[in-house]
């Protein structure tokens, strides 16, 4: 068993493990095909606690979630959980039945209140159906009566809002003809409406754009459950987590506190490894040449010194992982790279791209930023010749290399050899240095062991396939890079090797990315699809956030100096919609729950100020910020409502 807390004194958590501690895994270990992930390692969350965990791709960090949520077995240990504790589990690939639609996924849980709020859903849609069926209308009355003593109808409300936040408007479209992204927001409202005392999330942030990730955060922030998250988003981890638990080595550090303290509390870490090894090798080197003396009895006082050498040389001395090293060629770039000239596209019956214009020059840093689905992948998939644009032109310079590090990993072969994958490439390669390389020197490079040369690429690990796949990229020595969300499944250790590669590389970069801190290092000029446009920002993504935000905040007092009519908003927005009957209901049901919070919310601020124990302290105070959020959420959704209402 290993486990070890770094910076802060765990003994107070070790003596009340078994009365606070939510979940506990226990000498946890497991193997795949000859590779040992995780040896005897030990993990306790505590209720309320927020715990992020990073090491590199292919360490085991979607094994310790998925046992974690008891969707695999350990080879060895066990796994506690505290009686009736809720645990809610969000994985990277999420299974789904595709003939359902996106409120029954959402409602598939199997709590009362899920099941309730199902089988509602279910027969409101057979009555829509069957509108004169009376059987159906007396289940779907006793139903809303259940719902009402419940207090269901707050979760139906929860689910819409995060549904939409998310992104996802369309409720009925089935799960079958979502796109792996739009799957990928179901399985998160599914598993962050789900009443739970844990929440476990593989990777939340990808797939999902900035606005959208700045939602999730402020709401991941404002839970009281218990957290335990992979993600490489280090802005998210900075502000959202207050524990970073690093797997390295089959082997678990926790840090206590937020991901700069992990850095700083890693490297005096690393440190102390250092000073440590070094005074072991001394001692065994001052031993060693004591016994190499010779012509001395054997007495019991050698025989000690010989045990003693014995010790020193069996202690397992920790394994240097190695560094990424991205050094790899690249091509002259003549003065014209790629320039776009008024150019138009549509797809599927929407214009994603109306009179563009951009020109693209050498040592360029172009970040792009929007919505889902608003055409960013288009546009670069036409800069990189993939798509013909419908009208206007794209002209690229005669010198131009492009590689494209594009979000599918086309052509990565699961059934190639990952050396055979990388030779297909280039057999040698030159390095930024200039020295020719083998193609087996350049996997060393990448992380990857002698022993995975000759595995299949299908037996990798998502975030190994990503590492493998930005290899294949790079050693095409481009000049111009082209990257499309380089941050799903890339670990933080890639990602900031990749970021300081960027620095020094010679060509332009075009990266379509949500994670502002991947911005912030690379980008000098923002495009953000906009309403309907594409806008030009200068510097990186927290510029970008802070124009806009001024940019917002005066666009608001104008708004409030300058009022519109009735009339005047309806003319700007078309033809509104009208409420649905059961967004009707749900909009009075929304009126009398905003007043009977209200008031458990005046109840409890009183009682809070007359408490006595710290017991009772903490318990109102906990039901305080419970009934503010519910109150926060209540108050969007009534907001929402009651806007179409008006405009209807």
């Amino acid at each position: 068993m290993f486990s070890c807390v770094v910076g802060g004194c765990a003994t107070n958590y070790r003596r009340n493990i078994y009365l606070m501690t939510l979940i506990n895994l226990e000498s946890i270990s497991k193997q795949f095909d000859e590779r040992p992930l995780l040896r005897g390692v030990t993990l306790g969350i505590e209720r309320g606690e927020r715990v992020g965990l990073v090491g590199v791709n292919g360490s085991g960090k979607t094994t310790l979630l998925r046992i974690a949520a008891r969707a695999e077995q350990p080879d060895e240990g066990r796994v506690s959980v505290t009686r009736d504790a809720r645990i809610a589990y969000q994985p990277q690939n999420p299974a789904m039945d595709g003939a359902l639609t996106v409120l029954e996924q959402v409602f598939l849980g199997d709590t009362p209140e899920m099941r309730r709020l199902r089988a509602y859903e279910q027969t409101s849609a057979a009555l829509a159906a069957s509108p004169g069926d009376q059987q159906l209308q007396t289940k779907l009355s006793d139903l809303s009566a259940q719902l009402d003593a419940a207090d269901g109808w707050q979760l139906e409300n929860d689910a819409r809002t995060i549904l939409s936040r998310l992104g996802l408007d369309d409720l009925d479209a089935k799960t079958g003809t979502l796109s792996g992204g739009q799957r990928r927001r179901v399985a998160m409202a599914q598993t962050l409406i789900a009443p739970a005392d844990l929440l476990i999330l593989d990777e939340p942030t990808n797939h999902i754009d900035t606005d959208t990730v700045d939602w999730l955060e402020e709401f991941l922030r404002r839970t009281t459950a218990a957290l335990l998250l992979v993600t490489h988003d280090r802005y998210f981890l900075e502000r959202v987590v207050g524990r970073i638990v690093e797997v390295d080595n089959g082997r678990l550090f926790s840090y206590l506190g937020s991901y700069n303290r992990f850095l700083e509390l890693k490297a005096e870490r690393a440190n102390s490894q250092v000073v440590e090894e070094a005074r072991r090798q001394t001692i065994l080197k001052r031993e060693l040449a004591w016994l190499r003396q010779g012509a001395q009895a054997r007495t019991t006082k050698q025989q000690a010194r010989i045990d003693r050498i014995a010790d020193i040389q069996s202690v397992e001395r920790p394994v240097e992982r190695g560094e990424l090293d991205i050094s790899v060629e690249s091509r002259r770039l003549g003065k014209r790279v790629i320039e776009l000239k008024h150019v138009d596209k549509a797809l599927g019956g929407r214009q994603l791209v109306r009179d563009f214009s951009l020109e693209v020059a050498r040592r360029d840093r172009i970040g792009i930023i929007g919505p889902n689905g608003q055409g960013k992948t288009t546009l670069l998939n036409m800069i990189a010749g993939r798509l013909t644009p419908d009208a206007g032109e794209i002209v690229v310079g005669e010198t131009v290399q492009l590689a494209y590090y594009d979000q599918e990993s086309a052509g990565l072969d699961e059934n190639l050899r990952v050396i055979d994958y990388v030779k297909a490439g280039a057999e040698l390669q030159r390095t930024g240095e200039g020295a020719l390389i083998t193609a087996a020197q350049m996997l060393q490079r990448f992380l990857f062991a002698p022993e995975l040369h000759y595995s299949l690429i299908g037996k990798l690990s998502g975030g190994e396939r990503r590492r493998l796949y930005l290899l294949r990229t790079l050693i095409e020595a481009p000049n111009v890079l082209i990257l499309d969300e380089p941050t799903n499944d890339l670990d933080i250790q890639t990602l900031s090797v990749l970021e300081d590669y960027l620095d020094g590389f010679a060509g332009a970069l075009i990266t379509v990315s949500h994670d502002r801190y991947f911005l912030d290092r690379t980008a000098e000029r923002i495009l953000a699809f906009e309403h309907g446009a594409i806008n030009t920002y200068p510097g990186g993504y927290s510029a970008y956030a802070e124009r806009r935000s001024e940019r917002e905040a005066a666009q608001a007092a104008t708004a409030k100096a300058a009022p519109k009519t009735a009339a005047q908003t309806k003319a700007a927005e078309g033809k509104p919609r009208k409420l649905t009957f059961n967004e009707q209901r749900e909009l009075k049901q929304l009126e009398t729950r905003i007043s009977k919070l209200e008031a458990e919310q005046a109840s409890t601020e009183t009682k809070l100020a007359s408490a006595g124990g710290h017991q009772q302290l903490t318990q109102l105070s906990t039901e305080l910020e419970r009934l503010a959020r519910e109150l926060e959420t209540s108050f969007e959704r009534w907001a929402t409502l009651a806007e179409i209402a008006e405009g209807g």
